[in-house]
């Protein structure tokens, strides 16, 4: 019965949200006609628009660390109240499922549990992508673009080879002020684990004299994004080779048929594209 009220109230609030225009832009986690393969193709099309200008991205993959569990209860309530208008028995609510669990069929009591939304839950995602929706807001201020999906974070910017330092300084700055909005926000960045690397044609790459950003150690060659493999060139090398190792691995089985995706033994699969064609790894 708990799971019917939550995703009723669920389909009531995600309804008003869409409604008045409150669900963050850039957020494809959780919302209907979204997924990880909107959230890969917005980053993938600016790299590639870009490259169409002749402009290299630099783009940054940043890591949280337990971030659900994170969650402050009194900041998320009180970003409820702000940003998204919710008062009264509504927001009465949200607090007490926040804060009591019925087990046995019976109301535990009111603890004080200042962090986390419950595990497995309806509404717990659709509270995480409010909590974190301010984020849009103190990226597009540096002028750079942002995307997630869930707590998966993509910021970029697009520069001529020429202007490629000033791209590194504003990606810098952003990521000091993205850092200082987490930490306000209880949520933990993991510097050690973001990944930076310039995306654009093999011409304009050989041109590019910053090879390094001091928020790691040098810039990756390829990165997974999303489960999805990314080559700086935007070639389909990486690509190619993955898929034949599949397919030497599990020749029994079809990666395409019709256009559609199908799963493969080795645990890839193949989404055609147009012309580009993008192999994710399936995440288990």
């Amino acid at each position: 019965m708990s799971k019917v009220v939550e995703r009723a109230v669920f389909v009531q609030l995600n309804e008003y949200l869409t409604d008045n225009g409150l669900l963050p832009r850039c957020q494809s986690a959780y919302r209907k006609q979204h997924s990880t393969e909107t959230a890969m193709l917005k980053v993938w099309s600016d790299a590639l628009v870009a490259a169409d200008q002749r402009q290299v991205t630099l783009l940054a993959l940043l890591d949280l660390s337990s971030a659900f569990d994170c969650v402050d209860h009194s900041i998320v309530l009180w970003r409820l109240e702000l940003h998204c208008g919710l008062t009264g028995s509504v927001l009465d609510w949200l607090a007490s499922f926040v804060q009591q669990v019925i087990y046995e069929g019976r109301l535990s009591h009111t603890v004080s549990v200042p962090f986390g939304v419950p595990q497995g839950s309806v509404l717990g995602p659709l509270l995480y992508v409010l909590y974190t929706a301010e984020l849009s807001k103190v990226v597009t201020v540096h002028g750079l673009m942002l995307h997630q999906y869930a707590d998966d974070s993509q910021i970029s910017i697009a520069k001529t080879v020429s202007n490629a330092s000033s791209g590194v300084i504003r990606l810098q700055e952003c990521l000091c002020q993205v850092s200082s909005w987490m930490s306000s926000s209880r949520l933990r960045l993991n510097h050690k684990k973001i990944e930076v690397m310039w995306l654009g044609s093999r011409q304009q790459l050989d041109k590019l004299f910053v090879q390094q950003v001091t928020v790691v150690s040098s810039p990756v060659i390829s990165s997974s994004h999303l489960r999805v493999i990314i080559d700086s060139q935007l070639s389909q090398r990486t690509l190619s080779e993955l898929l034949s190792s599949a397919e030497a691995d599990a020749s029994s089985h079809q990666i395409t048929v019709g256009g559609r995706r199908q799963d493969t033994g080795a645990g890839v699969c193949v989404v055609p594209i147009g012309l580009l064609q993008l192999t994710a790894l399936r995440h288990d």
